[in-house]
């Protein structure tokens, strides 16, 4: 593999190459979102002076770990493309395989915590304050655990993307690296603009729940599970962005017309 990694990284310094580089570093940004957006929501479970230090930590974490997995998932891929557990009835039928199993776990972490985050917004009495006081160290602790699991399966994800998208070994690296970089850089302003845009809270959250169904959709596809029959199929990434698309152009004029209602509201009070 040391061989093959010498001879890319000499053709990493080419015209072809430093486009692709383009390329895959911005599928890997967009990629990487979901994991950012994930990580400034449950960051907020840890106490407010701990907070950027949880964003900091879990971004290094997802940039050491898309490095570490993108070796592993080359040495490993066959494996993990194996199925392990297999299990066929005459109204189920399913080939468990390492990547299915982190893919569909992964999906449901993410609902949980949509769920969770949405009931925790509908159900608090005080939103300017909520969350200050509730971080002791083992609260920082189980958020990182957290943290790091999904940083797993969203890594996981996109050094898959990076391998199907070329098989030179040192551009993936060099797009991963990159990826990660921007999204530290990124951290602490998606923050910021979700502290300072509260209504977009809702938007994020459910975003999540959306990747969380198409994770989990992903994870069946995966391990070929069927039910009476019917395969369960993977959503077509073309469907996500635009059903993403959707939701934020409803989310902005939503945003302006009930700004619109509050001033009219103001100027016949």
């Amino acid at each position: 593999m040391l061989d093959k990694f010498a001879q890319d990284f000499v053709e990493l310094f080419s015209f072809s190459s430093f486009f692709t580089i383009l390329i895959l570093t911005a599928l890997e940004v967009v990629m990487g979102f979901d994991n950012l957006l994930y990580i400034s929501i449950e960051a907020r479970r840890a106490a407010t002076d701990k907070q950027a230090f949880v964003r900091r930590v879990g971004t290094l974490i997802s940039l050491a770990m898309s490095v570490v997995l993108l070796f592993v998932v080359l040495r490993l891929i066959g494996a993990l493309e194996e199925p392990f557990f297999s299990f066929d009835q005459s109204w189920i039928h399913t080939a468990l395989s390492g990547h299915a199993l982190i893919v569909m776990f992964g999906g449901l972490m993410l609902i949980r915590t949509a769920i969770r985050e949405i009931h925790h917004m509908l159900s608090v009495s005080d939103l300017e304050n909520e969350g200050a006081d509730n971080g002791a160290a083992a609260s920082v602790r189980s958020v990182l655990g957290s943290v790091t699991f999904m940083c797993l399966v969203f890594s996981f994800d996109s050094v898959v993307a990076a391998i199907a998208f070329t098989n030179n070994v040192a551009i993936m690296l060099v797009s991963v690296v990159l990826a990660g970089l921007i999204s530290i850089l990124a951290a602490d302003k998606v923050a910021q603009f979700l502290q300072k845009n509260r209504l977009y809270e809702v938007l994020g959250l459910f975003v999540l729940l959306l990747v969380g169904v198409m994770l989990v959709a992903d994870g069946g596809h995966i391990a070929h599970v069927s039910f009476f029959g019917f395969a369960v199929e993977p959503m077509a990434k073309s469907t996500f962005y635009f059903v993403l698309a959707a939701l934020v152009i409803v989310d902005i004029i939503q945003g302006k017309f009930q700004k619109k209602l509050d001033k009219e509201k103001d100027e016949s009070g």
